[in-house]
């Protein structure tokens, strides 16, 4: 039986991370890209090594060229400029317009049938040159975005209740950004909305936190997020290749949704083979959907100004 093939581009901290969780979770073959020679290879051959340890199987190739990723089922797209400290994801978008355009270009070339997964900043605007470069039907790219968000806002109703994460389900919407749009009546613990847990207040300094969660990373760390970017977009490659039906909030393509039309935005989605099923619309009260219609007029309007460019 043919295993899963799953390339990712870039081989820094999301991209190694990312190929470590797809290992230790056993999803397939993976190949990791750079364009930095000698750095792909060694972090394959040292993620190969952590097999026998860690008890788990495959195949791994670290490259420079583009014709070993030929085939693949997946590709993950994290190749791009880190946003430092001071930086804000719109100072990236010239710099990584141009890589993610000649990543893409080149990834189809070799696999034409592939799933895309954007994880580049700033996501949704890569998204939507993923999705034009490319070709491919609005289903087969997505970007990682809401699953990264809803986990940081999981992870700090957890710190605030004293409670496991694994009792806590959060839905974030939008795009990712300064502003995405938690969501408090939609996000429980343990089937109890949190909304009956924590005061207001309290919920508005989470949701606020949230929000700056990947600035917060990188003012401590002076670079990006990886650790939990990666298990997101672990968790994204796992639903589509199980053919999970999985309910996540990703970066999805718009056509008349939740009253948006011809962007990718942060929005619930049914993930599984062939990429994104199904766009699932949730009721909003009235504050809510103007808050994620500003959201995607951010998103438009970053859109708009790289068209430009």
């Amino acid at each position: 039986m043919r295993r899963h093939k799953i390339s990712i581009i870039g081989a820094g901290n999301v991209g190694a991370t990312c190929a470590h969780w797809a290992a230790v979770k056993e999803l397939g073959d993976v190949v990791l890209l750079d364009v930095i020679e000698g750095m792909p290879q060694g972090k394959a051959l040292d993620l190969a090594q952590s097999g026998p340890v860690e008890d788990f199987d495959g195949v791994f190739v670290g490259t420079n060229d583009y014709k070993d990723t030929a085939g693949s089922d997946v590709i993950v797209i994290t190749s791009g400029m880190a946003r430092k400290p001071g930086m804000t994801r719109e100072d990236l978008l010239e710099a990584n317009k141009q890589i993610v355009t000649k990543v893409v270009s080149s990834c189809v070339e070799h696999s034409p049938g592939a799933i895309l997964v954007v994880v580049t900043n700033p996501l949704d605007t890569m998204t939507y040159l993923a999705k034009h470069v490319s070709g491919f039907p609005k289903n087969r790219v997505l970007g990682q975005a809401g699953v990264l968000d809803s986990a940081r806002f999981r992870t700090f109703v957890a710190m605030e209740l004293g409670v496991s994460v694994e009792n806590v389900h959060a839905c974030v919407l939008g795009g990712h950004g300064d502003t995405m749009v938690p969501l408090p009546r939609y996000s429980t613990v343990a089937g109890i909305p949190i909304t009956h847990l924590l005061s207001k207040e309290r919920i508005d300094a989470i949701v606020e936190r949230t929000r700056d969660g990947g600035g917060e990373i990188v003012r401590l760390l002076g670079t990006s997020a990886y650790y939990a970017p990666a298990a997101s977009v672990a968790e994204m490659v796992e639903a589509i290749l199980l053919d999970q039906n999985r309910i996540l909030p990703c970066s999805a393509y718009l056509q008349g949704q939740y009253g948006i039309d011809g962007l990718y935005v942060g929005v619930p989605i049914k993930l599984g083979a062939g990429g994104v099923k199904q766009v699932i619309e949730i009721e909003l009260t009235d504050e809510e959907r103007a808050a994620l219609h500003r959201s995607a007029a951010a998103v438009r309007e970053l859109v708009e100004a790289m068209k430009q460019l």
